[in-house]
Formats: C-alpha cells, structure tokens, sequence
C-alpha cells in the first residue's frame, strides 16, 4: 500500500478511504493490500477527477457504470456530458477570477493612489 501510496502522491489514509467508498476494491493477503491494474486505473481517474472539481460521489457514479457490459456507449455518453458540464463550470469559475483580479487591481491602484497623497503630505 505505501508504494501506491507513494506512487500516486497520496496518504495511506486517502487510499483507505477511497477503498471504504468502494472506489478501490484491493485484494488482501493477509493484512496486506494488493492493489490490481483495475485498481491503478481507478485511483488514477479518482484523483483526475478530483483535480477537476468532481465530488466523490459524481466520480464513483461514472466509475460503476465502466462496470455495465453495454460496449461503454452509455458510460461514454454520461462521461462526455458530465466532462462538458464541468468543463462550462471551469470555465464560468475561470472568468469569475479574471473578473475579481481586475476588481482587485482596480482597488490596488487606488489605494497605491491615496498612500502616496498621504505620503506627499506628510513628507
């Protein structure tokens, strides 16, 4: 487990978690964990998914239907309107930001303004 762990760049912790969610499902020997390449592949979609602002429930929702045996043509089709939708989300995000930076700059140059008529004056 350590070696996934570092491997992924994630705490044993977070595995175990994944697992208690049935994200992972590894095989025990013992009280070792072994992880399969299903294993790897899942993890590697959690934490992609994770980085792209899917919940955990969103990301095992996509993840189970990879377990239908239709081809994947439904679990392609909730996949790319679900990866549409939060790419429009991101996007949304993205120009909220570029919008507070310019506020931010605004009030930043005003400010630098009035701190240096104060510092004027007073000089």
């Amino acid at each position: 487990m350590g070696q996934l762990a570092r491997e992924f760049r994630v705490t044993l912790r977070t595995l175990r978690f994944y697992e208690d969610r049935g994200l992972v499902s590894p095989r025990r020997d013992g009280t070792t964990r072994i992880y399969s390449r299903r294993d790897r592949a899942r993890l590697k979609l959690v934490l992609m998914g994770k980085k792209v602002g899917f919940s955990l429930t969103e990301i095992r929702e996509m993840l189970d239907l990879y377990d239908l045996k239709d081809g994947q043509i439904v679990q392609l089709r909730v996949a790319l309107k679900r990866f549409q939708e939060q790419v429009d989300v991101l996007k949304d995000q993205r120009n909220d930001i570029e919008q507070a930076i310019e506020e931010l700059e605004r009030t930043v140059d005003v400010v630098a303004g009035m701190l240096r008529e104060k510092e004027t004056a007073s000089g």
